[in-house]
């Protein structure tokens, strides 16, 4: 796909998926005129990506978190850094809190949708007909 479509689909200008390239982020194929053309895959790799800089986290670091977004069982750490290491504990844990705050948000609208689903049931039921009488 073009870049204006994996823009749109991605929700990024595509300003910024030049700039994931240039960063190492992401590596489109050229055409043969040049164009870049961009994988399926790089919708969702790029929607990551854009979490993880919404997150705090700069592209030097995502760079090197890619293979765990790939699910590679193969990741290789050639320098560790333990106030590396501590950064990303914080955000992962905070990264979890946001997601049982959204869990929560979730549920509370999905209980809200279900109860508004019950009323338009109960509005559009007409109302119980009385059973006639009769007299002898």
């Amino acid at each position: 796909m073009r870049i204006g479509e994996l823009a749109k689909r991605a929700q990024v200008p595509p300003r910024m998926l030049r700039y994931y390239e240039e960063q190492g982020l992401i590596a489109p194929r050229r055409l043969d005129n040049g164009y870049r053309d961009y994988d399926e895959y790089l919708v969702d790799r790029v929607r990551q990506i854009r979490g993880l800089l919404d997150a705090g986290l700069p592209t030097r670091i995502i760079r090197d978190l890619l293979p765990c977004i790939d699910h590679t069982e193969d990741i290789v750490v050639a320098d560790p850094d333990s106030e590396l290491r501590a950064l990303l504990e914080r955000e992962r844990d905070r990264m979890t809190e946001r997601i049982e705050c959204l869990t929560r948000n979730r549920d509370a609208i999905s209980r809200y949708i279900e109860a508004l689903g019950r009323a338009e049931d109960r509005a559009s039921d007409p109302a119980p007909k009385e059973s006639p009488v009769t007299s002898h």
